[in-house]
Formats: structure tokens, C-alpha cells, sequence
């Protein structure tokens, strides 16, 4: 933050190349833990406050854009900064520097995992991240819930939401749609219902003259052509299309590959809320319905995934190289192969959409510098989102505290470590990463014990 008896710079700082840029979100991809709300916060202190490399208003009006988009919005946001500053190419630099060291960690971390995970040392680290997601899970709820659920409406949305997907067992996208239709209904006759916005400030904040301050103008490349959207969406099909259609072609429309490609293309559309709010549809399909790995997985999964660099949807990157990996897509004599090119086919449909919706919407969004339309079916669809992710933190409290199901014994240290988790997030305002690494030495700690006993 910048101190009031500091002077505020009057002159913008000098020009940044593509290539100090590209190192500064090659650095970013490998910090960025936190979430979405500890990635925007560094990329705020970074880019805003101190390298000014943006003003404050242009920050949050991108991100505006992002919050309504599914996707990362964090990922997103990085991706929008770098192509306003170096057209196409350096969104997609800044983008995929966000994402690929996460990449890399989770195929190494997942082969380790589905390698060695019987072994004291990683059962124990995981016995005590286990019941820490938990409660990580139960305070997104609850953040999410506290700035979304202002009135009356939006809280029977919210408790619809979980009615739908907890006794009815609802698909999770029909849920959002839902949801998107009542805001868009609700908004138009109950607009102050409806009207909650993204609640991430008013730019009105300076930290001094920014490369691309308030007024600056837009860049010639980012101003709005009809060839340019097109040319756009054309390229975004068709990197959509040239890998499903071999994957296709070459094993089958029902082979695990080519399914992976397309489930996830629907997940990825899918994210409104962030991670947490997917998490309900990537279980209902990657564990129920295609069977690619267990919910005792899938929880450790995301254990692994809030414990690397980069959005939290990474957890996809598990869910493939497990599914590719345990059906040995290549034989049993290439599991590492299998898995990382799942990993990494699924990486690929999951974040394609982001960029496409980037390049392609960003120039609408620098042609106004107003606030978007969208609010009314996004504060509805985040409502909605709370209910969803109140059933995702009871689905994993059932399989931590329950491993043998509610007919065996409660495992009350697993309980204990849960509650303390919870009370470290909520009372004492640990970071996850904190709560997480006690977590895991305590969970280590007792299995070591219980063999030395």
C-alpha cells in the first residue's frame, strides 16, 4: 500500500518489453498460491501498487469482465493484463504461464501420489490434509455466502441450489441454469434484489501514473473488429476441434481420452463460481458416472491441488493423469505416459475457453470501460453456488470422518483435526497454506505413532 506521507509518482514508469514481462508471469505462475482471492491480491500488489503497470480502475474493470466469465478468474485476469500490454501473444504467455508450473508439479506430485501413496510417509501427510479440505471447503461456503446472500431471494436460491443437488441429485449445470434464468427474470422485475455487483471495490484508489492509467487510450489492438472477434473464435474452434476430432478419429468417440477431452470442455464452461462450484460436476462425472478415480481420491486430489502454485480447477490435472494412469491407456508398461497426456489433454479443454473468451470479448470490454450487464444472473448463479458448495463440504466431511461408511466408527481424530482446522480459518484467519501444512505434519505425526506403538 502506498503511505500517505509518501509522494504519489506524477510520470508513468518506464515502458516494459515483452520479455520482462514474460519473466515476471513466468515468477507469478510459480507464487501464485492463495486461490483466486491470493493470486488477484499479489497480481493487485504487483501490477497495480508496485510496478504500476496498471491504475486501479483498469484493474478491477477487467476483472469485472473475468468474474462474470466461467473460468479462473485469477488466470483470466493475468491472461487480460497481458494482452492489453502486448496483443495476443502476451495474453497468451501471461495465461499459460499461469497455469504450466502448476501443470508440472501435479503430474509429478500425482505420480508420486498414485505410486506411492500406501506408503507411511505420504498416507500420514494425507491423513491430516484430508480433514483440513474439509474445512477449507466449509469456509468457502461461508465466504462466498457472506458477500453473496444480502436478502431473502438470494438465500432460498441458495438453499434451492442445495435441495437440488443434495436430495435430488440434479446435474450441476442445470442448477446454473437455473439460477442464470431466475437472476435474468429477477432482475428485470426486482432489479435491487438482483443488483449486488462483484463487490471488489470502486477504483478509486491511485498509486500513481500508470503505464495504462485511467485515461489512457486504448491500444490500437485491443479496439473491437468484427474480422478480428471472428478471426478469434475461428482459431479457438479450431484448436477445440483438431484435437478432439484426432482424439476421435484414432480411438473412438467412447475411449477414455477423447471422453476426457469433452467432459472436461463442458466443465470448463461450467465454473461460474470458481473451483469449489465445479468440483460437484467433475465428482458427479469423474467418479460416478466414468468411474476414473475414487472419492477418497478425489478428495486428495484437491488436498494436492490447494497445495500448489496456480488456480485451484488444476485439480483436473489429477483427475486425468488418475484416470490415465489406473486404466493404463497405453499398456502397462507406459502408466507415466498415460497419465501425463491425460493430464495435460485435460488442462488443455479446461482453460482453451478462457483465453478464447479473453481475446476475443476483451476488445467489447475496453470499447465501453462500464460496468457490465451481467450482474443481475451472476449474483443469482453465485447464490446458487453457495448451496452447491455446502453439499461439496458435507460430501467430503461423510468420506473423512466416515471411511467406512455411517454404518462403521466416526473417526474422531480426524473430527478433532477438522475442528482445529476450522477454528485456525475462522477465528484466527490462518492462511490455507498454513492450515494445511500443520495439518499434514500432524497427520504425519500420528501415523508414525501409531507404528512406533
Amino acid at each position: 500500500m502506498t503511505d500517505s506521507a509518501t509522494p504519489i509518482p506524477d510520470t508513468p514508469p518506464a515502458a516494459v518489453s515483452f520479455w520482462q514481462a514474460f519473466i515476471f508471469w513466468l515468477k507469478l505462475g510459480f507464487v501464485s498460491f492463495g486461490g483466486p482471492a491470493g493470486q488477484i491480491a499479489i497480481m493487485h500488489q504487483e501490477l497495480v501498487e508496485r510496478r504500476r503497470w496498471i491504475s486501479e480502475r483498469r484493474f478491477l474493470h477487467a476483472l469485472n469482465y473475468c468474474m462474470v466469465l466461467p473460468g479462473p478468474e485469477a488466470q483470466q485476469l493475468a491472461t487480460y493484463i497481458g494482452w492489453l500490454m502486448h496483443r495476443s501473444w502476451g495474453g497468451i504467455v501471461a495465461g499459460g504461464l499461469f497455469v504450466l508450473p502448476s501443470l508440472l508439479i501435479l503430474i509429478l506430485l500425482s505420480w508420486l501420489y498414485i505410486a506411492f501413496g500406501h506408503t507411511t510417509l505420504v498416507a500420514g501427510l494425507f491423513y491430516g490434509i484430508k480433514p483440513a479440505v474439509t474445512a477449507i471447503v466449509l469456509q468457502a461456503a461461508h465466504r462466498i455466502g457472506s458477500r453473496a446472500l444480502k436478502n431473502n431471494w438470494l438465500w432460498g436460491i441458495a438453499g434451492a441450489s442445495f435441495v437440488a443437488i443434495f436430495a435430488l441429485n440434479l446435474p450441476f449445470p442445470l442448477i446454473v441454469a437455473g439460477a442464470a434464468l431466475i437472476g435474468f427474470i429477477g432482475g428485470r422485475i426486482a432489479p435491487a434484489r438482483f443488483s449486488l455487483g462483484g463487490g471488489h471495490g470502486s477504483g478509486e484508489k491511485s498509486y500513481g501514473a500508470a503505464l495504462i492509467d485511467d485515461h489512457t487510450p486504448t491500444p490500437e489492438h485491443a479496439r473491437f473488429r468484427w474480422p478480428r472477434l471472428a478471426r478469434v473464435v475461428l482459431i479457438g474452434v479450431a484448436l477445440w476441434a483438431l484435437p478432439m476430432g484426432l482424439l476421435t478419429l484414432t480411438y473412438g468417440w467412447q475411449h477414455t481420452l477423447t471422453q476426457m477431452g469433452w467432459f472436461f470442455t463442458k466443465a470448463a464452461l461450467l465454473t461460474f463460481g470458481g473451483a469449489y462450484a465445479v468440483l460437484p460436476y467433475v465428482y458427479q462425472g469423474a467418479v460416478s458416472h466414468f468411474g476414473w478415480l475414487t472419492p477418497t481420491q478425489m478428495i486428495d486430489g484437491l488436498a494436492l491441488g490447494e497445495t500448489t502454485p496456480g488456480p485451484l480447477i488444476m485439480v483436473v490435472a489429477f483427475v486425468g493423469f488418475v484416470g490415465g494412469y489406473v486404466k493404463a491407456l497405453f499398456g502397462p508398461d507406459s502408466l507415466f505416459l498415460a497419465g501425463a497426456v491425460a493430464a495435460s489433454l485435460v488442462t488443455w479443454f479446461t482453460f482453451l475457453p478462457s483465453f478464447v473468451f479473453i481475446l476475443a470479448g476483451g476488445p467489447l470490454v475496453e470499447s465501453t470501460h462500464n460496468d457490465l450487464k451481467f450482474t443481475a444472473p451472476l449474483t443469482a448463479i453465485t447464490a446458487a453456488v453457495v448451496g452447491v458448495i455446502l453439499n461439496l463440504a458435507l460430501f467430503f466431511g461423510y468420506h473423512v470422518l466416515w471411511p467406512q461408511g455411517l454404518a462403521g466408527q466416526i473417526d474422531w481424530i480426524s473430527a478433532l483435526i477438522a475442528v482445529a482446522a476450522a477454528v485456525a480459518l475462522f477465528r484466527f484467519k490462518r492462511s490455507v497454506m498454513q492450515v494445511i501444512g500443520v495439518c499434514a505434519l500432524v497427520g504425519l505425526l500420528l501415523k508414525l505413532l501409531a507404528i512406533a506403538g
